[in-house]
This record gives C-alpha cells, structure tokens and sequence, in this order.
C-alpha cells in the first residue's frame, strides 16, 4: 500500500525473522511481556518517536486493550482497530453478553456480572452443573474453568481468578452453563465508520487443545444453509449494537441447528489468511483503509465464497507429550512440497525459540476446490514439509487430517483432548513417509488397482488406483472402466479399516 512501517521488538525479538525484514525497528527493552508488549508508554513514544501517524496492535498482547486504544487517540495517533468504547464493551464479557442479548442473540444461560465466589456459586446451583468459569476481562482460553461438581467450585474459583489476573490484570470471572461436546463456530465481521457492517463469513476452530485452536478452516462445514445464514445475522447484529467498526470476530458454540453466542474478539484473528482465501480481499488491508475513514469497498452482496481453506498452526509444542511447549534451536526447514500454500513464518532455520512469548512459530493455509480437495492437499504439503531441533505439532496435524470423524462429519472443541494419542500420531506420521515419489507398491514399482465393491466407490468409478497402503490404509484415485481419473469432485473417503482418498 506504500506505507512506511516501523516494527516494536523486544530484546529477544532483535534479531527475528520480522526485525530483519522491517524497514525500522524500534527497541523495546526487556524481554517479558510486561516489560515489552504490555508496556503501552513504551509503544506509543516508539511511535512518536519514530513519526508514525498509527498503531496496528496485532492480534495479541493490547488488541483488546480499551485504555491503550484510548491512549493511542490521546496521543494524536491512529488505532487500527475498533473504537475503545466498543473495545469496553465487548471486552469485558459479561457486558458484552448483556449487549448483544438485548439485540436478539442467542447466549448460553449465565451470570450477567462478575460476582464474589458465594454468588457465582448460587448462581451456578440455579443454572445447574456443568458450569465453565471465564475470565470477564479476556478470551483466548485463559481462565477457564469446567465445573461439573459444586465442591470443586472454590478452588476452580481461585485458579481461574489467578490466571485472569496474570494474562488480563483483573480477577474477575462469571460463569456460563458448559455446553457438552459443541462446535467453535466462528464468524468474521467488518464495520467501517459510517455504519455498514458486513461479513465475510463463517469458520471452524474446533480442533482444539486447553481452548487453544490448532487448525482452522473456511467456510465451516457442516451447517445447513439456514442455520449459517442465522450465524451470519447474529454476528452482525452483535457488531451493530455497539456501534462496531474495523475487524472483528464473533465466536459461537454450535451444537446441532442451535447456537449460543461467545464473544466478538475486537481485533484480526490468526486465522484470517483463510478467510482472504476464500474471499479473495486483504483483510489486514482493508483495516488501514477502515482506520483512515474510507468506506468498506463492498457490499454484503458482493461478498463472493470460493473453495475451501485450511490453516495448520504450527506450534513449538511437542504434541507427544501433551502438546508440552517446547523452546530451542531451529536446526532445520524444509519445504519439499509441491503443493502450492501460503506460510506466515515468525522464525526461519537458525532462529531460537524463546520462553517468553506465543509458541506459534508458523501459519501453512493451503487451499482447494472442495473440503476434501483442502484436506487432500494439506495431507500432501506436509510430505515435504518437517522442522527439526524443537518439538512441532506436525505429528497432531498429520493425526487430524487422517482421522475419520474430522473427515466426515467434523468434531467438537473437546475432541482432541479426548481421542489424540502419541500411537495415533506416529501411525499418520508413517502414511506421510510412505511411498513420497508416488511409485506405487507393485513389484515393478507401478500402481496397481484393487478392486472394490461397487458400493465404497463414488458414482462412475469401477475400481481403485492405490498409491500408497500401510497397515489397512490407504491413498488412493478413483477411476473409471478407461482407467481415467474421475474429476476431483467426484473422490471421497472410501474405508477399509480407515482410507484418504487423494
């Protein structure tokens, strides 16, 4: 956009891959959070300092921060976000979940304050057990509590409450009923600042593990066209009655046609590459040209969907280990696929991984006509793909886009805390050193076609051409009676005891 930048950086961020590539760098002395990226009189007189005109606060650390977008505007700068007022009132939960019920959105029956533990504790004894305690002053997982019996609820109280006042500054919690086994539906939206609000649809971040996603994809499967055209309505009119503008993020649990409203995260998502995916717009773009008062450029209407995206969040975690977050060197990187994706990498081959901050050390979004061609194609980027000297979560995406309930009929936000397994992991990690220059297991090194019954096949297929088997699994193209590969709409999961139709 021809935009002059200048990049903050803590003393251990120095020599990353983002300081290198910056047109300027400003210091930020220290290496904690607090000392750094939490430190607003720091980051507003780097920006003084420097001659910027704004501040884009990312997606973390002050994003959701009111104070500090308001300090931003008294210091005659330019916030790439909401305005603190919407910040104010969606940041803190209970509010926001008062806000948005008075404008007709579903939320899950809760306290609507923050309250003292004897009144959170009547409270959930009238909602009734399962109860999940939540920071009110934040998201992202942190202070989070699930309650199931009443004589836990006190020291589920004091945990939650220490951890809101560790990552938010505040001990404040409410609580909600816990919804069993839903889905993280989420939605995103745009205001500019002269009152449209549009959206740019739906995804799914129900792969998670602690509350923390780990792959994310657009448009979300699964929803039946009258219910998603709901979801749309209710993140919109949740934007609408706090006068929203700039991105957001409205956040639903989804169980069914039913669904109950989380949140709007006041900021970009990490995930937003695969809503640029499937829309085609730069969202990061369009927040600067929202920040300088334009109009959005689009209608609701001209908000066009194409294909399916996928993004792989790779942690320096050692998801054999209870996704343990890990620290080290980078000793190695490659990227041998042929797949065509899209990689946003905070670090590169050589770089430390240091304890202070996220432990994402990179995003992969890659693309396909369908979801099963996304799924297809994700499961082949990572053949090429592998890092080495620090633990990654490589093993559980492997794991993931291998297994059969994600596959075929999606899974709820506890799924993976319930059924991964270090055993699970290695056996998808096998399928992806099987056979990698497709030559097949022939005895002279050619394909060869098992025939299946008539039934497993997808409609104008006669046989199967195998590409790769290990241990009753298989990677295989369907063909017809001319040994042709059907069109890749017509491929899908065909089982033996578990197949990726590829």
């Amino acid at each position: 956009m021809g935009i002059k930048t200048v990049l903050v950086a803590s003393d251990p961020d120095r020599t990353s891959l983002a300081a290198s590539e910056a047109g300027e760098v400003a210091r930020l002395a220290g290496s904690t959070a607090r000392e750094t990226y939490l430190n607003k009189e720091a980051i507003i007189a780097a920006a003084r300092s420097t001659g910027c005109d704004a501040i884009h606060p990312g997606y973390g650390f002050l994003s959701e921060d009111g104070d500090f977008a308001q300090a931003v505007l008294d210091a005659g700068l330019i916030f790439v976000g909401p305005s603190p007022q919407s910040i104010r009132a969606l940041g803190v939960k209970t509010t926001a979940r008062e806000t948005v019920t008075r404008a007709g959105v579903p939320v899950t029956p809760g306290s609507f304050s923050a309250g003292s533990d004897q009144e959170l504790e009547r409270a959930a004894r009238a909602i009734g057990l399962p109860i999940i305690i939540k920071a009110a002053a934040g998201g992202g997982g942190r202070g989070m509590r699930i309650v199931r019996m009443i004589d836990e609820m006190s020291e589920a109280l004091s945990q939650a409450r220490s951890e809101a006042v560790k990552n938010f500054g505040s001990p404040e919690v409410f609580i909600e009923k816990y919804i069993e086994e839903p889905r993280h539906v989420e939605v995103q939206i745009f205001g500019d600042m002269h009152g449209k609000i549009i959206h740019f649809g739906t995804r799914d971040c129900s792969s998670q593990r602690r509350h923390q996603k780990l792959l994310e994809e657009a448009p979300a499967p699964f929803l039946d066209p009258d219910t998603r055209e709901k979801i749309h309505q209710a993140a919109v009119a949740a934007a609408r009655s706090v006068g929203y503008y700039n991105a957001g993020t409205a956040e639903f649990l989804v169980k069914g046609r039913e669904f109950y409203f989380l949140e709007i995260n006041t900021r970009i998502q990490v995930e937003h590459p695969i809503t640029e995916a499937i829309t085609g717009i730069d969202l990061v773009s369009l927040q600067l040209q929202v920040a300088m008062g334009e109009l959005l450029p689009c209608d609701q209407g001209d908000v066009n969907f194409r294909g399916h995206a996928i993004e792989l969040r790779i942690n320096a975690e050692d998801s054999m280990e209870g996704f343990r977050p890990a620290t080290g060197t980078i000793t190695s990187w490659r990227r041998g696929s042929p797949v065509a994706a899209r990689e946003d990498s905070g670090y590169r081959e050589g770089d430390a991984v240091p304890p202070f901050y996220d432990s994402l050390l990179s995003k992969v979004i890659v693309c396909g006509e369908t979801r099963a061609h996304a799924l297809s194609e994700a499961f082949q980027f990572l053949r090429g793909y592998s890092i080495e000297g620090v633990p990654t979560t490589i093993p559980f995406h492997a794991w993931i886009l291998c297994n059969p309930q994600f596959q075929e009929t999606g899974i709820d936000i506890g799924y993976v805390e319930r059924t991964f397994t270090a055993e699970g992991a290695r056996e998808a990690l096998s399928l992806l050193a099987v056979d990698p220059e497709h030559k097949g297991l022939a005895p002279d090194g050619s394909p060869y076609t098992e025939r299946l019954a008539t039934g497993k096949l997808p409609a104008g297929a006669t046989s199967l051409t195998v590409l790769h088997e290990h241990g009753g699994t298989f990677l295989a193209i369907p063909v017809d009676a001319h040994g042709d590969a059907l069109p890749r709409e017509h491929w899908r999961r065909a089982l033996t005891r578990a197949a990726l139709v590829s």
